[in-house]
């Protein structure tokens, strides 16, 4: 399994955004280091996720505006039946209000906890983010996972790895290029400047307008990490979102679309 993913071209990136979101990166590398202590006996095999991903398509779905809608389209033309479902955090809510179950949840726990944890239990794996931010949350919620894949987005340690990708959306993609998926289609991924209601609970970035401006400038960098990786993956990015940002290098598709993608 050979990806083009390096390392040594990601630093940049992480530069980029650390100075960007003034991010404490020490913090961000103790994150890693204590979620790699809590996993020693949860740790997913990269094999087994391979077998998982490789050569299937990926559907990334976000908590975007659109998300609803663009699940109903997966619904009614049955694309959910020939694909793998990664739900970008509080993505899973919308998907498990539908009927189905995403085959992998990635997030920094920080999204609707209980409906992750129903996930988890009807077979999803979650894949657990470690930063600077969400340490309490890991040494509350690891443990309470069966299995997990643990990521960072600085230095690998033992049993946490870097594929790339910053928020829960672009990370999805990230990953599914890093296991060699053939398709990745983009759903309630909108990058825009309004905040879809899955995102965080109802009313937060009302009350919060500093977290308002802080999320907007995460999407507009996840928007940028996906179009950097459009022009080097393997994988054919596509973008199913409704009256989502233009994505430079990845192709717009439709209902009809979904039907015939194979």
């Amino acid at each position: 399994m050979v990806s083009r993913f390096k390392l040594k071209d990601w630093w940049s990136w992480y530069d980029r955004i650390a100075q960007m979101l003034k991010l404490n990166r020490q913090l961000d590398q103790k994150s890693a280091y204590i979620l790699s202590k809590l996993i020693i006996n949860k740790s997913l095999k990269l094999n087994y996720l391979a077998k998982k991903f490789s050569k299937k398509i990926l559907l990334v779905v976000g908590a975007g505006p659109s998300v609803e809608d663009d699940l109903q389209k997966v619904l009614n033309s049955g694309f959910y039946k020939k694909c793998l479902i990664a739900a970008a955090d509080g993505a899973t809510t919308p998907i498990l209000k539908i009927g189905l179950t995403p085959d992998f949840i990635v997030t920094d726990l920080d999204g609707r906890l209980e409906d992750i944890f129903k996930a988890s239990k009807f077979g999803s794996i979650p894949i657990i983010h470690a930063h600077g931010d969400n340490i309490e949350a890991l040494k509350t919620y690891v443990p309470m996972f069966e299995k997990v894949l643990g990521t960072t987005q600085v230095k690998p340690v033992a049993r946490v790895y870097n594929f790339g990708g910053f928020t829960d959306g672009d990370r999805c993609v990230f990953l599914g290029e890093r296991f060699n998926v053939r398709k990745i289609v983009l759903a309630g991924m909108n990058f825009g400047s309004k905040i879809g209601a899955y995102s965080k609970p109802e009313d937060f970035y009302m009350l919060n307008p500093k977290a308002l401006k802080i999320k907007i400038l995460k999407l507009k960098i996840a928007k940028m990490l996906i179009e950097w990786l459009s022009t080097w993956a393997k994988a054919e990015i596509l973008n199913l979102t409704s009256n989502g940002e233009k994505i430079k290098g990845v192709k717009k598709v439709g209902y009809k679309d979904l039907i015939s993608l194979k």
